[in-house]
């Protein structure tokens, strides 16, 4: 059997919850022809993805896909490009606010994933959900570690790649634009996130 890797972050930005770790969480341990292992990573430049690949060593995945919160999108959005910035606008949970600083210095500009995310997309679709393909994973901590995944997999046999997903309802209570704020319910986003892993 074929393994899966899939990753969810740690809340941050003042939110008590990150839906992307919750609904990881829920998915199921087999899907299709894969072993799922799950695990949570820390929303921290570099430090993400360090704590990915100690995982990854250890299990030797055949595919990688990290799960991230993209707050104020209305369906679940698999990333196709991952670029070699970081250019936050709120500091990470260590504190580190970067600007206009490559990943890895004198690297590609950018990547494309290896996941097949108009299949994905479909497959989300298919069971009455709202997705897209996204063209930009933004600048913070999710692009770090999908780029970095995608050039430490390059010309190999691993596939890697990175899933963005709305606010849960619970997150808009608090918030001034709570009316016009997109959400989805945490089960369903688990339920996209297993048609998705179904068609890799």
């Amino acid at each position: 059997m074929k393994k899966l890797l899939i990753t969810g972050f740690d809340p941050f930005g003042g939110e008590s919850i990150n839906p992307s770790w919750e609904a990881v969480k829920l998915i199921p341990d087999i899907i299709g022809d894969y072993e799922v292992h799950k695990m949570e990573i820390p929303t921290v430049f570099n430090k993400a993805f360090e704590v990915l690949m100690e995982k990854a060593e250890e299990i030797k995945p055949d595919v990688i896909i990290s799960v991230g919160q993209a707050g104020g999108r209305r369906g679940i959005t698999p990333e196709r490009v991952g670029i070699n910035l970081m250019d936050a606008s709120i500091p990470d949970n260590e504190g580190n606010k970067i600007n206009d600083k490559a990943i890895i210095e004198n690297g590609e500009n950018a990547y494309f994933t290896t996941l097949n995310v108009k299949k994905m997309m479909e497959a989300i679709k298919e069971i009455g959900l709202p997705a897209s393909v996204s063209l930009s994973a933004g600048a913070f901590v999710c692009n770090n570690v999908l780029y970095l995944l995608l050039d430490k997999y390059k010309n190999t046999e691993v596939k890697a790649g990175f899933i963005h997903v709305p606010f849960i309802p619970s997150q808009l209570e608090n918030k001034k634009n709570k009316e016009i704020l997109p959400s989805m319910e945490l089960m369903d986003i688990a339920k996209g996130l297993e048609a998705a892993i179904e068609v890799l």
